[in-house]
């Protein structure tokens, strides 16, 4: 790897680190809001939910846009957006204020990840390339967990608005930095006239040594077929895999969302204390750190379809049984953990397989509307998770159901490797 290979790969860490860290804030801000503002917990729903309604929007309107103007230009357009979103949710003066500055936070979230995730996997090298991917993901993973480290520095002394400056500051700062330093993707950049010097400029930054295949991102758009990025995603060759990624997204971060926003209180009612359950809610992203990593080798060396719809099977008997093992402590962090191996461990691979499965005139588009679609399950999952555990009245059952979009998504990824079961027919 040449040391802009290396560069781009931190830089992008640092850009999903900023977003995991303002994904979290709310989160850690809540109970002063509650107070402050005398908020019910019905009353604080919109307010998360902006933010999440926000991502799904800015996945939205930013993949198409980053496949027009390049990646680099939408994530400091979104560095830019969330930054000042964040510094102006510390000044909200209502909570009607706070709903509409999380939105704006969140369009600009939205726009970050799914480049960050698009030109880390178009710089890094083929024969690594989901393990390098995985691991500058990990930022998001380490910006919410260092979120509550800071969370509890400044909170005493800024109280909740200092959370939100932090959040703001950081990205801001981020800026000049990916500006000066990032380059923008050779893929995107090839055969567009408007792009020529700045395209000599990286290739010489990027040296002749480099494991990447120069040569191919230059041919990469030389006899493609001139079509939008949104027409790509549908066209014949795609639509079933584009349909299939939606349908896995979407059950993913559903029954993730809802296992994650509601396990805390099943484990309370269950009798476990309140630290506890905190401990046992940690190992949900600790499973899915060492899964992201598991997956990542595979499928640097098997079918990606294949590897991923094995971890949603891990997930989905998982889940289950968190159900059945919530009475004794001990199995319960084991199922826990193993749930969040195989879920939060396939969402990541799953991100990364997006980005190497669409061609490069709509890979930006590609995982930002898959994410989009998946932002809208998360949505639903944390809304739909309390109805269901009150309409059941049964943890194992609701567990079992629980786990029932986990299958789906498996089912999705295996139809999806047997479709493009051969190698040349993903791009």
């Amino acid at each position: 790897m040449s040391a802009l290979q290396v560069l781009t790969l931190v830089l992008c860490f640092l850009v999903v680190a900023a977003d995991g860290f303002d994904v979290a804030s709310v989160g850690y801000v809540a109970p002063l809001l509650k107070s402050q503002w005398g908020l019910t917990p019905p009353q604080l729903g919109p307010i998360f939910g902006s933010g999440l309604f926000g991502l799904a929007v800015g996945s939205f309107v930013f993949g198409p846009l980053a496949d027009r103007i390049g990646r680099k230009r939408v994530i400091l357009v979104s560095l830019l957006l969330f930054g000042i979103g964040s510094l102006a949710c510390a000044y909200a003066p209502s909570p009607l204020w706070l709903i509409v500055l999380r939105f704006a936070t969140g369009m600009g979230l939205g726009g970050a990840m799914p480049n960050a995730i698009t030109l880390s996997s178009e710089f890094s090298p083929p024969r690594n390339r989901a393990l390098l991917v995985t691991l500058m993901f990990s930022g998001f993973t380490i910006g919410l967990a260092f979120g509550g480290a800071v969370a509890a520095m400044l909170i005493p002394r800024f109280g909740w608005q200092g959370v939100f400056l932090f959040g703001g500051i950081f990205p801001l700062c981020l800026l000049p930095v990916v500006w000066m330093w990032l380059p923008e993707s050779l893929r995107f950049m090839a055969n567009k006239p408007a792009f020529a010097e700045e395209n000599r400029r990286v290739l010489q930054r990027l040296g002749n040594h480099a494991d990447m295949p120069v040569d191919e991102a230059h041919a990469t758009n030389s006899g493609a077929v001139s079509q939008g990025a949104i027409a790509t995603l549908f066209s014949r060759h795609y639509r079933a895999g584009t349909l299939l990624l939606w349908l896995t997204f979407f059950c993913t971060l559903w029954v993730y969302y809802q296992v994650s926003s509601w396990l805390p209180t099943v484990i309370t009612d269950a009798g476990i204390d309140a630290a506890h359950a905190a401990t046992v809610g940690a190992m949900l992203p600790l499973g899915g750190t060492i899964g992201a990593l598991i997956n990542a080798r595979l499928m640097d060396r098997m079918n990606p379809f294949f590897v991923l719809a094995g971890s949603y099977a891990v997930a989905a008997i998982s889940i289950g049984l968190i159900g059945i093992a919530i009475q004794e402590p001990t199995w319960v962090y084991a199922a826990v953990f193993m749930a969040g191996l195989g879920l939060s461990g396939a969402q990541t691979g799953a991100n990364v397989l997006a980005a190497g499965f669409y061609s490069t005139a709509a890979r930006a588009t590609g995982v930002s509307w898959a994410l989009g679609v998946g932002r809208i399950g998360s949505i639903l999952g944390a809304m739909t998770g309390g109805l269901l555990l009150g309409a059941v009245h049964s943890v194992g059952l609701a567990f079992a159901i629980f786990a029932i979009p986990a299958v789906v998504a498996g089912t999705a990824m295996l139809v999806n490797g047997w479709v493009y079961r051969r190698k040349n027919q993903a791009v």
